[in-house]
């Protein structure tokens, strides 16, 4: 084990990938406290990555051939995505039982552990670490997108679900990037053909909505503007962390007790319950699933959710410390989370 741990502490990419991230956060840290990225601008960067790159990034990611391994996975994650939501629906009130006498303060703390921030913090991490685990974890949010929209927003607001909520979880544009690409990977093989060079200037059949080979001069700037995704989302956390009170948050004991079980008993349960799975036979994954499955529940509280709090006045200043406090503890645990990941990757479990 040890031979493992050490081969993972002195793999170069390894550390040049996971240095990336957090350096890059800490960059956005010092220019928003230098405030030569203003509040305001950190805020443009985060809907520029959500409306421009995120969407990018995820229909490129469909963009590759399809084979029975690869939609296996596919259909694994988009299976997982829903388990897991519908899992930690329940998980979570056993988790706040020691909130039970106070409704609001319990419903808000489910909800924001339901829903990480896997759009803007998991999926950018994933691109970086695992670039062939982009596709998987834009599947996998199919169930993070449908639970969000409506029982988080029923949940934290006490009302029913609304039109508007029900409008930004079908025309979001990275569902539809996410939808489109996802038909165009999985029925490629149906739709009309076309013959295009291949990479080594042979002459291939292809789906005519195949971007990458059809058309390849509009294919660039889709991939330049989803390469802006984790750099700018990055930035952009790093500006927002620089412009709140951190010891105010840190006061806060629900804070504390969120971040442990959010950022640490979720993300290593779903890891000893997919070994466990794999093993018996009942649900074998490889390694890739695994990855993207706990990098997207190691991520700190979504913006939306945080965001449902404030707008229903349930328990709005907890809600802003947790969402500080569990980014800050998700940074920070960030490298040595993956460092875990890599040495069951090494010890060959999956």
């Amino acid at each position: 084990m040890l031979e493992v741990i050490q081969s993972v502490l002195t793999d170069q990419a390894f550390i040049g990938a996971v240095s990336t991230s957090v350096l890059i956060i800490l960059l956005g840290y010092l220019l928003g406290r230098k405030a030569i990225i203003s509040p305001a601008a950190g805020k443009m960067l985060a809907k520029l990555v959500l409306t421009a790159a995120l969407p990018f990034l995820a229909f490129n990611s469909f963009m590759q051939d399809i084979d029975a391994e690869s939609l296996r996975q596919g259909m694994n994650l988009l299976i997982l995505g829903f388990v897991f939501h519908i899992a930690l629906i329940y998980l979570t009130k056993l988790f706040y039982l020691k909130y039970r006498g106070n409704v609001d303060k319990s419903d808000v703390l489910r909800v924001l552990t339901i829903f990480g921030s896997t759009t803007f913090f998991g999926i950018p991490i994933i691109a970086v670490l695992y670039p062939e685990g982009v596709l998987g974890a834009s599947i996998f949010n199919i169930g993070y997108r449908v639970f969000l929209y409506s029982y988080g927003y029923i949940v934290t607001s006490g009302l029913r679900l609304k039109r508007e909520n029900i409008k930004a979880m079908i025309f979001n544009p990275i569902v539809i990037a996410t939808l489109l690409g996802m038909i165009i990977w999985i029925f490629q093989n149906s739709l009309p053909q076309v013959t295009v060079p291949g990479e080594e200037g042979e002459l291939v059949q292809t789906a005519f909505v195949r971007v990458d080979l059809v058309a390849p001069w509009l294919f660039r700037p889709m991939t330049t503007l989803a390469s802006l995704a984790s750099p700018l989302a990055w930035i952009s956390i790093g500006v927002t962390l620089s412009q709140v009170d951190v010891k105010h948050a840190a006061a806060s004991k629900e804070s504390w007790f969120y971040s442990l079980i959010k950022l640490v008993i979720i993300p290593l349960s779903v890891v000893g319950l997919l070994l466990l799975t794999t093993i018996t036979g009942i649900f074998p994954v490889d390694f890739l699933t695994v990855a993207v499955v706990f990098l997207m529940a190691l991520t700190p509280p979504a913006t939306v959710a945080v965001a449902f709090s404030i707008s229903s006045d349930r328990e709005s200043v907890m809600s802003s410390n947790i969402s500080l406090l569990a980014t800050i503890v998700a940074v920070v645990l960030l490298p040595f989370m993956l460092i875990v990941l890599e040495v069951i990757n090494n010890a060959g479990l999956f």
